[in-house]
């Protein structure tokens, strides 16, 4: 058994907001192992099984003894919408009475509770349902444009999970399938580059679960890190080092990136060649992947531009488009080179010809040189003409700043499903008829298809602080399940443990002990849709 000493924010056992931990089996004295010391409670929230004593938290620190009764240590965190527009904002949830400085302070609310269409319970500091036996720790029942609605609001705990990592560069970071590393353990690999972005997947159960105990702490850590939107050191074998956040711009090798391509080299010179006829004889768009040629290149043809007779390095595939012209690196448009000159293997005697202008930019307009054929066809290095560097602040003016974006990808499983109904199939099924309307932290969810409820959300999208851990290891984050009373009814739900919002809110959800409550500022976001307001399952 697992005994944690931890006191941070227990000063004197005088938590300022304690949330009971959950509807069903927390929130009093639990039974207790009869080898177990009485002066402790022992946390059944996940496998660890921790014993606490009075005033201490659990492994996780999201459970803790408060004189002999099993409570959550986090606030539930709420979302209330302003209805000024028709898309409305999430905005931070405030009890009245309570002191807030200005930057905490909401916007003006006369506390009436009752408007499910105004409040949403979240998953977020809500407590879990394992040991999967007991119903979700919240099943509340509201109107949503006079529809009776029941929102079944759990944290899960998820051992199959991970996150997918989006990173705006066109830099080298590591080979397809290469091991990424955080903190020395192998925590994920390389997958697929997309369109000027390369992806990372990083976690999963077998890094969890599969490989040593530090293999799966640091995974966890790692994983925690990344959902609640804070920045993590990676090093990838073989490649780059990377410093990775939700929302910000990555950071290759200790350099921070800028921009992201407006496309590959092709469809860079397709996008700019009308401009570039007339004022450049020839214009090569460096890229890793696809290095763009204007004269040989269809736009270049159809704008009946002359052939300038280069000869370029790779491997040469349609007409104006070059694959391989070097190695990945960090150099120009990704690949490994410095001089742009050294991918190009000669000029065709009889069509090149002296005081040819050529241009070579790469895909994201840093980097770009211009030349002129000398008597002898050497490029010759010249300032660029301000209309020409009018278009290559242009190519940069259409790139996107580099953002790293993280999405949680994880599989709601057995205490999930059993704390919505005793046949969860019921539920995976609705889920795919779209009675359902599955959010994390209220932020939207994609469910992808085939089997099982495996669900995908955007963290920036999310609360602060949505994820958490336990030490089995495994991830612990929100989702909510949204439906029409009838629906849940019909897919055998805990009808017993419907209760209204009201009583949500009142019912004893938070312990308070004269302490202002501590509040939490959630994601402001006009795109995120009102989780009640999803049009199939209301239709």
């Amino acid at each position: 058994m697992t005994e944690h000493t931890k006191t941070d924010g227990l000063p004197g056992i005088d938590l300022p907001l304690v949330a009971e931990a959950g509807a069903a089996g927390f929130g009093k004295a639990p039974l207790r192992n009869e080898k177990m010391s009485s002066a402790k409670v022992e946390c059944n929230a996940c496998p660890v099984l921790c014993q606490i004593s009075d005033g201490r938290t659990g492994a996780c620190d999201r459970y803790a003894n408060r004189q002999g009764v099993l409570v959550r240590v986090d606030p539930v965190v709420l979302l209330r919408r302003t209805l000024a527009s028709e898309q409305p904002a999430l905005v931070p949830f405030d009890r009245p009475g309570a002191e807030a400085t200005e930057a905490d302070a909401a916007p003006d609310w006369n506390g009436d509770l009752l408007h499910a269409d105004e409040v949403f319970v979240t998953g977020v500091g809500s407590s879990t349902t394992y040991p999967d036996y007991k119903p979700a720790p919240f099943i509340v029942a509201s109107k949503a444009q006079g529809v009776d609605m029941v929102t079944v609001v759990t944290e899960g705990i998820f051992s199959y999970c991970s996150f997918k990592v989006k990173i705006d560069t066109d830099r080298f970071l590591g080979a397809e399938q290469a091991n990424v590393r955080y903190r020395g353990e192998v925590v994920g690999h390389v997958t697929t580059a997309e369109y000027g972005s390369q992806m990372l997947s990083l976690g999963g159960v077998h890094h969890l679960t599969g490989g040593s105990k530090k293999e799966g702490r640091m995974t966890a850590e790692l994983m925690q890190l990344l959902g609640n939107k804070q920045a993590v050191e990676c090093t990838i074998d073989g490649g780059a080092s990377l410093v990775i956040q939700a929302g910000k711009a990555p950071i290759v090798n200790g350099v921070e990136e800028q921009r992201m391509r407006v496309g590959c080299g092709s469809a860079a010179v397709g996008i700019f060649a009308r401009q570039f006829a007339g004022v450049a004889d020839e214009v090569v768009v460096v890229d890793d992947h696809i290095t763009g040629v204007l004269t040989e290149h269809q736009a270049g043809r159809c704008l009946d531009m002359a052939p300038s007779g280069i000869q370029m390095l790779g491997r040469k595939s349609t007409p104006g488009r070059y694959f391989q012209v070097a190695n990945p690196g960090n150099g120009w448009g990704g690949t490994d080179i410095a001089d742009p000159l050294a991918i190009i293997e000669g000029w065709e005697e009889g069509v090149a010809r002296p005081g040819l202008r050529l241009l070579m930019t790469s895909t994201t307009g840093e980097h770009a040189q211009w030349y002129v054929l000398d008597e002898a066809l050497k490029p010759v290095e010249q300032e660029m003409p301000v209309e020409v560097k009018r278009i290559v602040d242009r190519i940069g003016e259409n790139c996107e700043p580099s953002l790293c974006t993280v999405l949680f990808l994880g599989g709601a499983g057995g205490s999930l499903r059993a704390g919505v109904t005793e046949n969860p199939v019921l539920l995976t099924r609705a889920i795919k008829r779209a009675l359902v309307n599955v959010t994390c932290g209220g932020a939207p969810a994609y469910v992808w298809p085939g089997g099982g409820i495996t669900v995908m959300a955007d963290v920036m999208r999310m609360p602060d602080n949505s994820f958490g851990t336990v030490p089995t290891p495994a991830i612990v984050a929100p989702i909510e399940f949204s439906m029409r009373l009838a629906d849940y009814e019909m897919l055998g739900g805990h009808m017993e443990h419907v209760f209204p919002l009201e009583q949500a809110l009142a019912r004893g959800a938070w312990q308070e002990d004269g302490a202002p409550l501590a509040r939490q500022w959630l994601v402001v976001d006009d795109v995120n849709p009102w989780p009640l307001g999803h049009a199939p399952m209301l239709g």
